[in-house]
């Protein structure tokens, strides 16, 4: 059974993750929409980029709480 401690340490971790992940998604597009591109393309460009973030942050975040949870 998992503590109400360790639930709520990964509550706050995804939340976290969350926001990093939307800072990153909206940056990329920021950046994008910077250099020239239509707000489509830029649009899918931080839609991208927020998306890949956030498998890669999850895909961390499974592998650092495997076997401990």
């Amino acid at each position: 059974m998992t503590s109400p401690t360790h639930l709520m340490l990964l509550a706050l971790l995804l939340a976290v993750l969350t926001l990093f992940c939307t800072l990153v998604g909206a940056a990329a597009g920021l950046l994008t929409r910077i250099d020239g591109a239509t707000y489509a393309a830029a649009l899918l460009r931080g839609a991208v980029a927020f998306a890949g973030s956030a498998t890669l942050s999850l895909a961390l975040l499974t592998l650092a709480t495997a076997g401990r949870i």
